[in-house]
């Protein structure tokens, strides 16, 4: 899979560098923002998965056993690339996503909904994703309310020194 580039990609990476947070240990109060947004959506999966040169890596998630995957097979990838967030409503009929092993294969993703989780000088850092293993659409209602809970991430990860 090809995935996007973009513009800013290495300030990008210096701000997610920069908070020195890759490969630390889980956080509870993001695991708590996980938690509430899987309830909230009744998901199979969330997750809070951050973006680096070649993996996203997972500082929280919610039934899903791998801490990263490779950035080239990422959703999120995708996403960060969008100005808010991406929806996904049936993996398996987008082209940029049908043929790719995480809908292939585990965990057989359906539908995806992540929103953009920014560092204080606004770069991209990752998401704050849901993710299905059914077809599934998402109301504008759950749309502000996945805004609104990745907000709340977002100020943990980066009110925190990690």
């Amino acid at each position: 899979m090809e995935s996007p580039k973009l513009d800013r990609e290495t300030l990008r990476l210096k701000a997610l560098k920069n908070l020195n947070i890759l490969d630390t240990k889980p956080d509870a109060q993001l695991d708590a923002v996980t938690k509430a947004t899987q309830e909230y959506f009744k998901c199979k999966i969330c997750l809070v998965s951050l973006i680096a040169e070649d993996r996203q890596w997972f500082k929280s998630r919610q039934c899903l056993d791998v801490s990263e995957t490779p950035r080239n097979i990422s959703f999120c990838t995708y996403a960060i690339a969008e100005e808010e967030y991406l929806i996904v409503t049936d993996a398996t009929k987008d082209s940029r996503f049908a043929g790719g092993p995480l809908v292939k294969g585990e965990p057989h993703i359906r539908a995806y909904a992540g929103a953009i989780l920014r560092s204080n000088d606004g770069y991209e850092l990752g998401t704050l994703c849901v993710i299905h293993d059914e077809p599934r659409k998402f109301s504008a209602e759950e749309i502000r309310m996945l805004q609104e809970m990745a907000k709340k991430a977002e100020t943990i990860i980066n009110e925190n020194k990690w």
